[in-house]
């Protein structure tokens, strides 16, 4: 889904379950300009499945420019999807759905699904907070991590603009250990925001203006400790590439608690895609989770199997 995300991650170029390898960070690597360059600069393969992946569609980039340069002080009432009722900055939810095109995903079905009374929910990849303010309508308390400067301001607009105080905003990204990381960024595509070393550079390389600031990165075990955060119920985890260094430094907090679980997949190409699910599955494994399910065909996923969870969502109950 949209959005940003964030956290630190094994490196792209080779996605490994293993501890010795977690060494970098990582934010979202979607901004297709971004990609066309790190594919020349760092990927000489012919393999189809090794081609920089397309994670932005032009109706996307449309979309973000008319709302960026249009429409973005603009306060609206969303008219459809999980906000609909609900005030918010940003994005054209005001447009008909006829208009602004069907919600009715795999994904929107998930959420509809679920039922959050009493919970405490993490956010791990908040961007604007579109699924910060669902959680918030049904969940005691939520939890939501966004380091970017520019996001973070527009969560916490929409959180005010709705009134919301069951929220706890942290600026600060998630990974494997502690750290402080350059992030990169395309202005037009923020949600593409990246601390990853290949992505930073194929950005830096492209010839799209790049905009940068530093972030503190923590882990999820330290900060629950550390901020004395309640126990969470439900953990969502939509951080480009990221997610495995996230899982690792929710180790204590997973291994003693087991929340539910909801993680997007990503991957700067197909066979990345592949590497990473691999990785995340042998992690969850690890963990004691072994009821995994792809969102999007239903399918429970394993080690023999997880390639077929390459895109969308895996939810652990």
């Amino acid at each position: 889904m949209p959005g940003y995300r964030y956290s630190g991650s094994v490196r792209l170029a080779a996605p490994r379950w293993d501890a010795k390898s977690q060494s970098e960070c990582h934010f979202r690597t979607d901004s297709p300009q971004g990609l066309i360059s790190w594919y020349h600069v760092y990927n000489m393969s012919t393999d189809p499945d090794d081609q920089p992946f397309r994670h932005y569609t032009t109706k996307h980039r449309i979309v973000a420019w008319i709302s960026q340069n249009l429409f973005d002080s603009i306060v609206y009432t969303v008219r459809h999807g999980l906000l609909k009722g609900m005030k918010r900055k940003g994005g054209l939810a005001w447009l008909p759905e006829f208009i602004a095109g069907s919600t009715n995903t795999p994904e929107m079905s998930f959420w509809m699904s679920r039922d959050f009374n009493g919970c405490v929910v993490y956010d791990v990849g908040a961007f604007h907070g579109l699924l910060t303010l669902f959680f918030a309508r049904t969940a005691r308390q939520v939890i939501s991590y966004e380091p970017n400067t520019r996001n973070h301001t527009r969560l916490l607009d929409n959180l005010r603009l709705n009134g919301i105080e069951n929220v706890l905003v942290r600026k600060v990204a998630l990974g494997s250990k502690a750290g402080i990381a350059t992030m990169v960024a395309a202005p037009l595509m923020l949600g593409g925001a990246s601390i990853e070393s290949d992505t930073v550079s194929g950005l830096l390389n492209s010839n799209l203006t790049t905009v940068s600031e530093q972030v503190p990165i923590t882990t999820l075990d330290d900060d629950i400790r550390q901020m004395s955060l309640p126990v969470p119920d439900f953990v969502k985890i939509d951080v480009e590439g990221g997610e495995l260094a996230v899982l690792m430094g929710a180790r204590n907090t997973l291994l003693t608690h087991k929340p539910q679980l909801f993680l997007e997949m990503h991957g700067e190409t197909v066979n990345l895609k592949r590497k990473n699910v691999a990785a995340l599955v042998a992690c969850l494994n690890e963990f004691g989770y072994r009821e995994i399910r792809h969102v999007e065909s239903g399918l429970r996923i394993d080690a023999g199997n997880s390639s077929a969870a390459a895109e969308g969502h895996l939810y652990c109950p």
